[in-house]
């Protein structure tokens, strides 16, 4: 079995991102909400205990019962974590005289600590915190403090147990990476195995095994998820993956014809269904955000239950699910308030009765792109932007006809097209252009016209979650507008929308 070192999710902002730095020291990680973590097995070499928006004070804060992997492995609480063992363990927390939240300097107490080597004399980290332990247990060893914090880490006397009251997997703790690698190689003994190259043969061996001579049937969409997971399963089962690609009428222009010709040139077995009528049917008196979602949602599962049953004896049905929709599914609060919908983890309709495989449903985004890279996946199919599933739907605000998707993929085709001749692409996390339900007064040539507005939108981010307005050049946007309004009949102004997430959202629906 892979080693791993286990997470227990209280609610912190920042679970994922301890994740993300544990996977960065090729160290397989999982995170388990803190209610509902499974039973230590050899293979987990050590737990670490999140951060929480919740107090340790409070009468319902979240607990755990610490016998379950204490004095077995080696143990991190991180700021709640750390708080929580503190209390539990016979400390004292109150809350702080002054809230402690941004940077901060550790002064090392211990220089002989395991979990602080290498780490400098002065070390910059993230403190985000409104309680303090104002007591220690009496087996509590203090290994470093700050000006206002007097216990900023600890180590259990006689156990790999340790606490930070600091935020190491924020870029902002300058050597947090450091101090993580400390733990979970030095003192939990991590191998560092866990690649690209080792995750593509592992789960090809699996999947065979899983499988072994059944058939599987699944959507592609052109994106990176579906497409890497497609070619992971067709390592291991060939022929009997059988790949439907749905034309809703809602891609961008030319997209379903190239797409299909990349997944045939890529040994797929698929099949392109047209059915763009029948989207826009559905779709023709929608205006409403999530109306347009759902009617596309189901439309897609219809057809593809139909398709599905043309393949005689189909067992599974294969999916691109990846490691933050698995997360998110399993909130430790239960399900979050709805932003918009999203699709289901292992979301099959009732009466679709097939088995579900999910080869990517352990890592996240950047590990998806470094497997699809060593399975040798083309780096433009690898590179492409994130697209939304109800596609040019919901970059049409109000209703969708026909004429609106034309024109919108025609001005998609020139903004897209722009970023990559200005070689911009790459430096964009996501762009898109909305189709804005007002008209505007324009003059071209010595008339008057009264057409459409739409916003150009473009962002950088790491994982999507947070996102900023890409600064893009003065002279592109210009050249694009220009473009624009002279190539696309029915529109006669461009913005360029400069909010950033949050409290925007990426996407305008």
């Amino acid at each position: 079995m892979t080693e791993q070192i286990l997470i227990l999710d209280f609610g912190s902002q920042y679970t994922q991102l301890i994740a993300r730095r544990i996977r960065e020291l090729n160290v397989y990680c999982e995170i388990h909400p803190y209610n509902n973590f499974p039973e230590l097995t050899p293979n987990i070499k050590g737990v670490i205990l999140s951060g929480s928006p919740c107090s340790v004070r409070d009468e319902d804060a979240p607990q755990v019962d610490l016998d379950k992997f204490r004095k077995i492995v080696p143990v991190l609480g991180v700021c709640y974590g750390a708080q929580l063992m503190a209390q539990l363990l016979g400390g004292d927390v109150k809350p702080s005289q002054h809230r402690e939240y941004g940077r901060a300097h550790l002064k090392i107490d211990d220089t002989d600590s395991s979990l602080l080597a290498g780490l400098s004399a002065s070390s910059q980290v993230w403190m985000s915190h409104g309680d303090t332990i104002v007591k220690a247990p009496h087996n509590f060893k203090v290994i470093a403090s700050t000006e206002s914090v007097h216990v900023a880490a600890y180590k259990v006397e006689d156990e790999l147990t340790y606490g930070i009251q600091f935020h190491p997997e924020v870029t902002h703790s300058t050597e947090g990476k450091k101090l993580m690698e400390n733990f979970v190689v030095n003192i939990c003994g991590c191998k560092q195995d866990w690649t690209s190259d080792s995750f593509v043969d592992q789960s090809v061996k699996s999947l065979r095994q899983r499988l072994g001579n059944d058939k599987v049937v699944m959507a592609l969409s052109g994106g990176v998820d579906s497409t890497v997971a497609a070619i992971l399963v067709h390592q291991a089962i060939g022929k009997n993956l059988y790949c439907i690609f749905v034309d809703n009428g809602l891609l961008r222009k030319d997209e379903f014809e190239q797409v299909l010709h990349s997944y045939q040139d890529m040994g797929l077995n698929i099949k392109g269904v047209d059915a763009k009528d029948h989207f826009y049917g559905l779709l023709s008196d929608l205006s409403e955000p999530e109306a347009k979602r759902k009617a596309i949602g189901k439309a897609f599962i219809d057809i593809f239950d139909q398709e599905a049953h043309l393949i005689e004896d189909v067992k599974w049905l294969g999916q691109g699910t990846i490691y933050p929709d698995v997360i998110e599914s399993v909130s430790v609060k239960g399900p979050s308030a709805t932003i918009k919908s999203h699709h289901n983890v292992g979301g099959l309709p009732d009466f679709m009765k097939l088995k579900v495989v999910e080869p990517l449903n352990t890592l996240f985004k950047d590990e998806v792109r470094a497997v699809g890279k060593t399975l040798g996946i083309d780096p433009k199919i690898l590179g492409r932007h994130p697209f939304p599933g109800p596609g040019l739907a919901i970059r049409i605000l109000g209703e969708i006809t026909p004429e609106k998707v034309a024109i919108l993929q025609e001005v998609d085709a020139i903004f897209i097209g722009g970023l990559r001749k200005w070689d911009l692409y790459k430096d964009v996390w996501q762009a898109g252009v909305m189709l804005l339900p007002v008209k505007s007064v324009g003059v071209m040539g010595d008339e008057r016209t009264y057409e459409s507005v739409v916003a150009l939108r473009a962002v950088t981010s790491v994982d999507g979650m947070t996102a900023d307005w890409a600064h893009l050049p003065y002279d592109f946007l210009a050249e694009v507008s220009n473009d624009i309004i002279n190539k696309v009949k029915g529109v006669n102004r461009v913005v360029y929308d400069i909010s950033s997430k949050p409290p925007a959202t990426i996407e305008w629906e």
